[in-house]
């Protein structure tokens, strides 16, 4: 009752409050936007919705008009070049997402969902299927948003996705609902790159500190072997001394 009722009404009504309240917000908002980098105050994405149905996501903008469009952030060359002032405010902040409220209340998103994934992220979209993540709205917010975000790996997100599809219900949904609210407070998981962007530093971090230790085994390496040859001189003196 709830998965097919009471969430769309939930969904609608939490929306429109949200649309309404917010307007002294949505006016600050854009004309931060468009003072640190005139042009169009909204963005839009294709995006997967509920049974891979493509849809057209709102955002503020938080990068450059430069910028390639369709394209995630963790495929972008050094992502941090194409992110405006105000823009990396709004990500930080997870403010960049608000305007979803609209697609919310229009049917197109939920509250609480898997987020939507990008029309040509099918690795994502492939790993969800076998979850049955693709089958419900996507949201705002999530399980997999709460335990990792940005930090996870594709595979690690979908399976979260997965047990939220299993687990929802009202209870649930409050629970991503608040544990959203902490994150975004403490600004859990967000990394500018993408998914999966903190296992690539801590492996680029593991491979220099690889680099580093080979580096010194070589120096300790010369090092002994030119304490070798010093002996060997001293030791050559020594005798022809004596002779």
């Amino acid at each position: 009752m709830y998965k097919h009722f009471f969430k769309r009404m939930i969904d609608f009504i939490l929306s429109f409050i949200g649309i309404v309240v917010l307007i002294p917000i949505w006016i600050i908002l854009s004309l931060a936007i468009f003072i640190n980098d005139p042009g169009p105050i909204f963005f839009t994405q294709k995006r997967v919705g509920k049974n891979k149905k493509l849809f057209k996501i709102l955002k503020f903008r938080t990068m450059k008009t430069s910028t390639p469009h369709d394209m995630p952030t963790h495929m972008l060359e050094n992502p941090e070049q194409y992110i405006t002032k105000v823009g990396g405010f709004l990500r930080k902040t997870s403010l960049d997402e608000l305007p979803q409220i609209f697609n919310i209340f229009i049917g197109q998103m939920s509250i609480i969902g898997p987020r939507p994934a990008l029309w040509n992220q099918d690795d994502l979209i492939a790993e969800r299927d076998k979850y049955g993540a693709n089958g419900v709205k996507p949201g705002l917010t999530g399980w997999a948003q709460i335990n990792g975000r940005d930090e996870l790996e594709i595979t690690d997100k979908a399976k979260l996705d997965g047990e939220y599809v299993e687990k929802m219900s009202f209870g649930f949904d409050c629970k991503c609902f608040f544990g959203t609210i902490k994150s975004v407070l403490k600004h859990d998981g967000v990394v500018e790159g993408g998914t999966g962007e903190i296992h690539k530093e801590e492996a680029e971090k593991a491979a220099k500190a690889e680099e580093n230790k080979v580096g010194n085994d070589d120096a300790e390496k010369t090092e002994t072997a030119a304490d070798g040859e010093t002996e060997t001189t001293s030791e050559n003196n020594g005798t022809e001394s004596e002779k």
